[in-house]
């Protein structure tokens, strides 16, 4: 029997680039889903062992090795980094839905300090894992911390606070609204990680007096209570 030119094509699932493509996009699904599974157990571990566990309890909790943390992270530094894109982005999303529900920007800003100091104290260890802090020293941050998901995390919540400040303020005030929010950012942020690493008194805020708290300073300050001391 003769086969015609147009008989003798490869078709397409017999294709060996689109076998080879197939396979690629296979395991890169694969990877990818391994990697979320890593994340997610690494989260339950640091969550239990506490934020200064070391890749290798960290893999030990996993039930897996440190060798294959270390294949799909690069190092520590690199497991911290991908932990806090999913934890950070979680909280970033949790403190927009409670904004998006608040009627005037003072209620929003309560619903997202609300919202951050929320989450952070559901897992303070997994929380000070991903931001790098030393117990007791709110402050003490490196490099990754500085940057990358952290980074990226308040920037994105600076703005979150800039646009209704802009719809509520007006353009007439961009000198205002450029530079408050990260002013605010700073106070939420080291008010919060002071609070949330300082142990249980009798003196110590619940979280929703903190959120109440912060939200009173970065709307009114300190005047009000100055005031009544004088």
């Amino acid at each position: 029997m003769n086969i015609s030119p147009a008989d003798s094509r490869v078709g397409p699932s017999e294709d060996p680039a689109g076998a080879i493509d197939g396979r690629a996009a296979r395991w890169q699904t694969h990877r990818e889903e391994r990697r979320r599974d890593l994340i997610k157990a690494a989260r339950k571990a640091v969550h239990a062992l506490g934020s200064d566990a070391s890749m290798e309890d960290i893999a030990g909790a996993a039930g897996t090795s440190k060798s294959v943390f270390y294949r799909y992270f690069g190092d520590k530094a690199g497991l911290q980094q991908a932990m806090g894109e999913v934890v950070l982005g979680q909280m970033q999303r949790r403190m927009k839905e409670a904004a998006q529900s608040a009627q005037t920007p003072r209620e929003g800003l309560f619903a997202m300090v609300s919202a951050y100091l929320q989450m952070a104290e559901s897992s303070p260890n997994v929380y000070a894992f991903i931001t790098r802090l030393t117990p007791g020293e709110a402050s003490a941050q490196d490099a990754i911390a500085a940057s990358g998901a952290l980074g990226n995390f308040f920037e994105q919540v600076t703005e979150m606070i800039a646009t209704p400040m802009r719809q509520y303020l007006g353009e007439d005030k961009e000198a205002l609204i450029e530079y408050w929010p990260t002013a605010a950012i700073g106070l939420v942020r080291n008010a919060g990680e002071m609070w949330l690493g300082s142990p249980a008194s009798d003196t110590k805020p619940n979280q929703a007096t903190m959120a109440a708290n912060i939200t009173d300073w970065l709307c009114l300050g300190i005047a009000p209570m100055l005031a009544t001391t004088t």
